[in-house]
């Protein structure tokens, strides 16, 4: 996939993509938040850059490889911020609750996670994520 100039950011955050995760994937960039981090991996995922999500993987849990499956091809159709807690400049620390709908080979997926993240040296990374097995929570649904 290639993306215009003008065209809006895979990662759903109403700005383009050369303001938004552009400057992360293509210029070296470091996200200054957890939930840009995130924004910017999903956005790896739908360019299929497996350089970024490599390199912001922290090493601890980083796959010495990690192909992207090229047959059984994706295609990424929407990302939903659920929830973000701490993983601003002042953390160290820091989840991100996203919803990720997919298509492969016609099928209709949604990968719904709460990912963790770490900042070491003023860089955020991907630390891990758990998958939940049911449907988000709205905001005003009680538990």
């Amino acid at each position: 996939m290639n993306l215009k100039l003008n065209d809006s950011c895979p990662c759903g955050s109403g700005d383009v993509y050369p303001v938004c995760c552009g400057p992360y994937l293509d210029q070296g960039q470091s996200p200054d938040t957890a939930q840009r981090l995130m924004r910017s991996r999903y956005t790896a995922y739908v360019l299929q850059r497996e350089d970024y999500l490599l390199h912001t993987w922290h090493r601890s849990t980083r796959p010495e490889q990690f192909p992207l499956d090229q047959e059984a091809v994706t295609k990424w159709l929407g990302l939903k911020i659920v929830r973000s807690e701490a993983g601003d400049h002042r953390d160290n620390e820091g989840l991100v609750e996203f919803v990720a709908r997919y298509k492969i080979g016609g099928t209709a997926q949604r990968l719904h996670e709460t990912s963790r993240f770490v900042r070491e040296e003023g860089q955020w990374f991907y630390l891990d994520g758990r998958i939940a097995t049911s449907k988000p929570k709205r905001k005003n649904q009680r538990d």
